[in-house]
């Protein structure tokens, strides 16, 4: 057993759009020749989506999910190159209001995808996850998405919390919540997650032309909780930043957001 862990955690864009096949396509090849052992996969929109990203994964034997309607539920898929223990998935209790666009992330049952396994003689917890959108951009606390976003995150502290003291616990994933707000610094301070990023600055949502520079934030992450008596040497950056060929056309990118990768070593 090799005693480094990979993961990979990436807004994959998977929405109902002309190119999506084809940049999960390309998305699926460039996983399925990577190193990591673990990847973490949001806003899958669609089933077909997710088969063909399994289907271009066979390197990866595990592919866990909860089914739904249209989609996995949450839009989440996580991959894995090592043997599963369990995996669950734990809805977020609450989801927005139906009669404003949080409908959408509604019709996405969004939640928390956990998957458990053993690594190097340590069990290992990884969260995979999606907040809701919030289409406002305001992150008080009197707002009508970050009041919603604070219950989820709260929620996902008590779940990170309840974990066993000696698993790694790794979360990850699209917050919407961008770093460096109160919601973030309370998330952290409830949780006992460690920011392996905190104070980057980079933003992890690629905006299109003419957006508004306001949301070009960093909202995605790996956050890390390691047992006290584990020596270790982590690693963590932004991956996935350049662009990549898309079938027969010209380079594109394969996400509007980034990936971020997390490796571990262990004495």
């Amino acid at each position: 057993m090799t005693n480094v862990f990979s993961l990979l955690t990436l807004n994959c864009f998977g929405l109902w759009l002309p190119n999506t096949r084809r940049r999960l396509m390309a998305l699926a090849r460039e996983l399925d020749q990577s190193h990591y052992q673990i990847v973490c996969l949001q806003e899958i929109q669609l089933h077909k989506y997710q088969s063909l990203l399994v289907e271009g994964c066979p390197d990866y034997p595990y592919a866990l999910s909860e089914p739904y309607v249209h989609c996995p539920k949450g839009g989440l898929l996580t991959f894995s190159r090592l043997p599963i223990a369990n995996a669950s998935f734990e809805p977020y209790a609450e989801r927005g209001l139906w009669y404003t666009p949080m409908l959408l992330d509604r019709l996405f049952f969004k939640g928390m995808l956990i998957t458990r396994l053993p690594w190097n003689g340590i069990p290992v917890v990884v969260i995979n996850t999606h907040l809701l959108a919030n289409f406002a951009g305001d992150w008080e606390r009197r707002g009508m998405y970050a009041r919603v976003e604070e219950k989820q995150l709260r929620q996902l502290a008590e779940t990170v919390r309840s974990q066993p003291a000696d698993s790694i616990v790794i979360v990850a994933g699209d917050f919407n919540v961008p770093r460096g707000s109160d919601l973030y610094h309370d998330f952290l301070a409830q949780s006992g997650l460690t920011d392996l990023l905190a104070g980057d600055t980079r933003p992890t949502l690629r905006l299109p032309i003419h957006a508004q520079s306001r949301f070009s934030l960093a909202i995605d992450y790996i956050l890390v909780r390691m047992p006290k008596a584990q020596p270790s040497k982590i690693d963590c950056d932004l991956c996935f930043g350049d662009k990549y060929r898309l079938g027969n056309r010209r380079p594109g990118y394969l996400s509007d957001h980034y990936g971020i990768e997390l490796r571990i070593i262990v004495d």
